[in-house]
């Protein structure tokens, strides 16, 4: 059995668009729903959703059924080596770590991402990524196919951009609206023009670099952004389409 090609980091590597979408809802079903959609990537998130490692693990086997080629993304609730060797372990292959503020915090989530002796991940030989021992070569493939995405959402790090993102490991910057709009003293309002002319330029600079630019914003903002430079763009969340739905729905009625 050989290591399945990660078709989402070749794709950013090369240049592609790839559209995706938040997944908060903390369910396989929604996953499976998701992918089969046709989204090019879906962010199974345990930063501000309620989402654990074995439910995590489900998300992940809904996202790979049938002919489904949507690549998964997980983002740990922080920056720690044991969280990441955890979802790497159950067959995530591209992580989105948070807060990432300096060049020595990407290094660290690279480490975190690798084997020794280039890195800190601990070694089992039986897990979900490697098909319980079954497939081939994988230690000395699994490098190129891990993805690492880094979440730069403050003016700090923004301040050290390119350093950041001239660490070796790291695929790509994903910029957080929110976070960067309350660093920048609009908090609740991402959509202020200060924050767009932040958000324009970092990804003329993570391009620069030659890594690739990510963004979550809405719907009616997908295709700016594309045209902006970014990248790898989620344009929308299972858990705001439930709830706006819902309350559309209810309106009808009520």
């Amino acid at each position: 059995m050989d290591l399945p090609v990660n078709q989402f980091k070749q794709a950013i590597k090369s240049g592609k668009p790839q559209i995706g979408i938040w997944s908060s809802l903390c369910s396989y079903i929604s996953a499976e729903v998701l992918a089969d959609a046709g989204f090019d990537w879906v962010l199974l998130d345990t930063e501000h959703s309620p989402n654990e490692l074995p439910m995590v693990q489900n998300q992940l086997d809904a996202l790979s059924y049938g002919t489904s080629t949507t690549e998964g993304i997980v983002r740990p609730a922080w920056n720690d080596i044991v969280l990441i060797k955890r979802y790497l372990d159950v067959g995530a292959r591209t992580l989105l770590i948070p807060y990432v503020q300096n060049a020595e915090e990407a290094r660290r989530a690279v480490t975190g991402l690798r084997y020794p002796p280039g890195g800190m991940r601990g070694v089992s030989g039986c897990t979900r990524a490697n098909r319980y021992g079954r497939v081939k070569d994988y230690f000395k493939h699994v490098h190129d196919e891990v993805c690492l995405l880094l979440q730069v959402e403050t003016r700090t790090a923004l301040s050290n951009l390119e350093a950041i993102a001239e660490i070796d490991g790291v695929d790509g910057i994903f910029i957080g609206p929110n976070d960067l709009a309350a660093d920048m003293g609009h908090l609740g309002n991402w959509q202020h023009p200060e924050v767009w002319k932040v958000m324009e330029d970092a990804a003329k600079r993570i391009r620069k670099v030659g890594k690739a630019p990510g963004i979550l914003v809405g719907e009616a903002d997908g295709k700016r952004c594309i045209e902006m430079g970014y990248l790898f763009v989620a344009v929308g969340s299972d858990l705001v389409m439930l709830a706006r739905g819902a309350d559309a729905l209810a309106a009808k009625f009520k």
